[in-house]
């Protein structure tokens, strides 16, 4: 299994990036998808979820900012960050359930 996490970057607060998480051995459509984040000194947390069936949960704090969708042909997973904040800098990661198994994650790092 290898998950490939890009579309990182450094922009200034109220911009946007997209994020691609491309899977090789594992079908995405068949599994509840997500995207998870991680400060510097910070635990891991949840951002957004995607089930199987596409239903979709977000974490609070990025509710109405970021959107998460799937592109089945591509076994690939997204996630649409718009209007961020300085708050949003962490190395953003994708995987599944049960959240075992991770990518090597792409950096995201918004300046004020």
């Amino acid at each position: 299994v290898q998950l490939v996490e890009s579309g990182g970057g450094l922009v200034q607060a109220g911009g946007s990036l997209r994020l691609s998480c491309a899977a090789s051995g594992i079908i995405f459509s068949i599994k509840n998808v997500g995207w998870y984040r991680q400060a510097p000194g910070k635990q891991r947390d949840m951002v957004a979820v995607m089930t199987k069936d596409g239903n979709t949960n977000y974490a609070d704090s990025v509710k109405g900012r970021f959107t998460i969708t799937r592109d089945d042909a591509k076994n690939t997973v997204y996630l649409q960050l718009n209007s961020l904040k300085p708050e949003d800098t962490a190395v953003y990661y994708c995987s599944w359930y049960p959240w075992n198994y991770w990518g090597q994650g792409t950096q995201v790092t918004v300046s004020s």
